[in-house]
């Protein structure tokens, strides 16, 4: 589980790719994403049970959002936990 500090980058690194992904189309719901970032970093750095490695894990834990307009920040976060590469947002 990442600590306080590491918790407060993982969130600015996730605001960071919200923020870029909106810039190259220049439209987009900024503030739904950026609502959820900071549930998001918690949840990704280090509260839910994941592998991003091994993705098929039984143990893992699920994550469903119905937020749509969030869906940029949950990218950012997956991209930046290793599901993806960061170069595909």
């Amino acid at each position: 589980m990442y600590q306080e500090d590491e918790l407060k980058r993982f969130a600015r690194d996730i605001r960071v790719h919200v923020l870029k992904a909106f810039g190259n189309p220049g439209f987009g719901h900024i503030g739904g994403s950026m609502s959820a970032v900071d549930v998001l970093a918690v949840l990704y750095g280090g509260v839910m049970k994941i592998d991003p490695q091994n993705s098929d894990w039984e143990e893992r834990d699920y994550f469903v959002m119905s937020k749509g307009h969030a869906g940029p920040a949950l990218y950012a976060a997956l991209a930046l936990r290793g599901y993806f590469p960061v170069e595909e947002l």
